[in-house]
């Protein structure tokens, strides 16, 4: 591989060589919000009922009025309805929408239960026995918009806390990285590299676009990924990829000459053609995505097998999720036996989900 030999002096870098992906600046604020939207829409519901299962009271005279459930993308279920009832010599109403993921197939049963703490709180006995499945859900969204709009947050400022470091001179190392991937519209060329290659740095990727037939700085490959030249300036935090004719370095152009000298002999052997070409996408069988599909299928069948079977024979609490729920979704005789299991180690305590009577306490 050529080596790059720069003056040793401070050196400035062009301030646009490290790039904010244009994708950031709308999609940042559209995960934010979804994720807001989602806490706001199914946390007070979540909350509420979760009230009610410290003092679940079955209403057998309630009336669950405009019932309706839909399923969406398969497996994600919503369920609505108005709640009218009577107790303690008060009458209540209220709306309740609560939202699952289940694969189950065909109507759903409820009935009416309040909190007998709070008798003003009701739910779709649905909602109670979905709970554990709808903390799981909500919990995991939020965690996975959340923590992906912040990452992007913090992404965003680092680059531009670098943009800031870069306006002034500093010592520059060169350091090899992995083009990751790139993409040539108009006049354009937008790069992802990383910096995986050079062992003296946190593995970091970052982003930049090269303008009017620009290239990058090939010395090689790594497996199937070309490997560039870029540069760390000082204890800047992401590397500057460097172009073919050094012009992102401010140099004289003597020393530009010098530097580029030992990549004259790779120049002419690709005869000024650039470096970055789509490489030929590979074709995979339709029998061999069908056994990857299958193979997946099937470790996730072994491990949800597995799960069950750890929880109803050795889990130290019948309340465990998402044990409780994949027991409920079992088929009934499976079902019944996984009950008996955890009966014969808890059944001087209250039954979880999927194992309850009626009253949503004791044992079915």
């Amino acid at each position: 591989m050529p080596e790059l030999s720069l003056p040793r002096r401070p050196l400035r870098l062009a301030p646009d060589v490290i790039s904010t992906p244009r994708a950031y600046y709308w999609s940042t604020p559209i995960i934010l919000a979804l994720c807001v939207f989602l806490l706001v829409w199914e946390g007070p519901g979540v909350l509420r009922d979760f009230t009610i299962s410290q003092n679940p009271v079955l209403i057998e005279d309630g009336d669950v009025q405009n019932g309706r459930c839909t399923t969406r993308k398969a497996i994600f279920t919503d369920c609505e309805a108005r709640l009218v009832y009577s107790y303690g010599g008060k009458d209540y109403a209220s709306d309740v929408e609560i939202m699952f993921v289940d694969f189950h197939v065909g109507d759903y049963e409820t009935g009416l239960v309040i909190s007998g703490d709070h008798p003003e709180l009701a739910t779709m006995s649905l909602g109670l026995d979905k709970l554990w499945n709808r903390i799981i859900t909500l919990t995991l969204f939020v965690l996975f918009l959340g923590g992906l709009g912040l990452g992007m947050i913090f992404l965003s400022l680092r680059i531009w806390r670098v943009r800031g470091q870069l306006r002034h001179p500093a010592m520059l190392v060169p350091v090899p990285v992995e083009i990751a991937a790139f993409d040539r519209k108009r006049n354009i060329l937008s790069i992802t590299y990383n910096d995986t290659i050079a062992d003296d740095k946190t593995k970091r990727s970052a982003y930049t676009r090269m303008r009017n037939g620009e290239e990058p700085l090939i010395v090689g490959a790594n497996g199937t990924k070309p490997v560039a030249l870029a540069v760390r300036r000082g204890n800047t935090a992401l590397p500057v990829l460097l172009d073919e004719r050094l012009m992102r370095i401010e140099l004289t152009d003597a020393e530009r000459a010098e530097a580029l000298l030992p990549f004259e002999r790779a120049a002419d052997e690709h005869d000024g053609r650039p470096l970055l070409v789509e490489a030929p996408r590979k074709t995979v069988s339709i029998w061999k995505r069908l056994q990857m599909v299958f193979g997946v299928l099937l470790l996730i069948v072994v491990g949800v097998v597995g799960f069950w079977l750890w929880y109803v024979l050795a889990s130290d609490t019948q309340f465990q999720s998402p044990g409780m729920d994949i027991n409920n979704m079992m088929p009934a005789p499976i079902n019944e036996w996984g009950c008996d299991q955890l009966k014969k180690r808890f059944g001087d305590q209250r039954a979880p989900f999927g194992c309850t009577a009626g009253d949503y306490t004791s044992w079915k």
